[in-house]
């Protein structure tokens, strides 16, 4: 018998909000504007460095975002069908396929959705859509991008503090910059991406965040396992065969791990926040 806790995401969370916006407003910092095409590009190029403590509201809830709560389940929708009316704190780019939304409620520093736009896909579970190849193809290269622009956010936000990114910082601030700077760190390597097994909302989408999972929304033991266990099906696992379990996920395990060393906190949530809060500490200095 299985004693551990029924398998769900808790993408709505309930409905809650922290720190919300009283009007829609832009926020301080370097989100390209949501109706370019090219905002992949944008994103891309070099960002200046930021004080310590400026603050970073991209992904505070602001009014218009506020309201899809209201919409329950089919709360992510309204992003697909109408994402010119959202704020660039919350719709990063989109395109005629894909609306990309920074995540209402992150789960890690940085933590993007990749939302599918075709009402005749986007209402099934990922499980399923995944089997036509040519829509999963067009998923898995639209995660290549988002991967980039999580890699490249990650680098304004805590390329700072990383021990192996200085050298790339020191080239960029010297007075005659290198025509090639130096690679520093791979922070592709701190990003996971996929779907989850029994999502909470109705419409597809695919995450894209980084490992860190620091983030004060980060408030559940379904919040934590749904992205360190098999619940979290990767982009590269699908399609799934047939018969694979994760097509009809049933149960988390009951012990929670620490996804950088490992140790086990087995149901205490408390004492896991905690432990996270030293290793993102220890990770973003590497």
């Amino acid at each position: 018998m299985n004693n551990g806790i029924r398998a769900s995401a808790d993408d709505l969370e309930d409905g809650e909000f922290t720190n919300a916006a009283t009007a829609d407003q832009e926020p301080a910092g370097h989100l390209p504007d949501p109706k370019s095409q090219n905002a992949f590009a944008e994103l891309m190029k070099p960002k200046p460095r930021s004080p310590s403590r400026e603050p970073d509201r991209r992904s505070e809830p602001d009014r218009r975002s506020a309201k899809t709560t209201m919409l329950g389940r089919d709360g992510l929708r309204q992003y697909t069908a109408d994402p010119e009316s959202f704020p660039q704190s919350r719709v990063v780019y989109y395109n005629d396929k894909f609306v990309v939304i920074n995540d209402l409620f992150p789960k890690a520093t940085v933590h993007l959705l990749i939302l599918p736009r075709d009402p005749n896909i986007n209402v099934l579970r990922p499980q399923e859509a995944f089997d036509d190849p040519v829509f999963l193809a067009e998923c898995q290269a639209e995660e290549k991008k988002v991967r980039e622009l999580v890699a490249s956010e990650l680098r304004r936000k805590l390329g700072r503090y990383s021990a192996t990114e200085q050298a790339r910082l020191n080239a960029m601030d010297a007075e005659d910059v290198p025509d090639e700077l130096p690679a520093g760190r791979d922070w592709q390597a701190g990003i996971m991406s996929g779907t989850h097994a029994n999502p909470s909302m109705n419409h597809l989408h695919i995450h894209v965040l980084s490992k860190d999972l620091h983030s004060e929304c980060m408030k559940k033991r379904n919040h934590y396992l749904s992205f360190t266990t098999e619940f979290l099906i990767g982009m590269e696992q699908y399609p799934l065969a047939k018969n694979d379990p994760r097509r009809h996920y049933g149960h988390f395990p009951e012990d929670m791990h620490c996804w950088r060393c490992g140790k086990n906190f087995k149901n205490k949530m408390a004492r896991l926040k905690e432990h996270l809060e030293d290793e993102f500490e220890e990770w973003k200095k590497e």
